[in-house]
């Protein structure tokens, strides 16, 4: 598996970055987002949710922990464990049952949910750098692996 690591100068270039991994998304597939407060998980998420086809607004599910989309015939599931007491809450809320074979989970702040969490394709981890951020994407599987080489072979055309 081969890491690859990207620096993004504003959040335009976030968003981006999203809309061109939605390109290649190909169910079923789990992101784990990291990065501080405000790095820009989120807007990462926005830009590769509103790609897949959804008009309106997207916003981080820190209250409600999940927020659903139907899109284009996946199922994607946004999650913000950000306010997550105790990874046990999401046996509760039958967290198993997203990860489904036509599902997109989209899991920011995952170490929250350590020891519950089905493992990630695709590591992203956003962190400050200057003025922009830097991202690593860190491929845990096959699936996370090509759609890494996906975004790669975007970049040629």
């Amino acid at each position: 598996m081969v890491p690859v690591k990207v620096y993004l100068e504003n959040e335009s270039e976030t968003v981006s970055l999203g809309s061109k991994l939605a390109q290649a998304i190909k169910p079923p597939l789990t992101l784990y987002l990291s990065g501080e407060l405000g790095a820009g998980k989120t807007t990462f998420s926005r830009g590769l949710i509103q790609s897949l086809g959804h008009c309106g607004a997207v916003k981080s599910p820190t209250y409600t922990l999940v927020e659903p989309y139907e899109l284009n015939g996946i199922d994607v599931f946004h999650f913000d464990l950000y306010r997550l007491s105790d990874p046990e809450e999401l046996e509760f809320m039958g967290i198993r049952d997203y990860f489904a074979a036509s599902s997109l989970c989209i899991v920011e702040w995952p170490d929250k949910g350590a020891g519950i969490l089905p493992e990630a394709d695709l590591l992203i981890d956003i962190k400050y750098l200057n003025e922009g951020r830097e991202v690593n994407l860190t491929p845990q599987t096959l699936a996370g692996q090509t759609l890494l080489d996906s975004l790669h072979n975007n970049d040629k055309n």
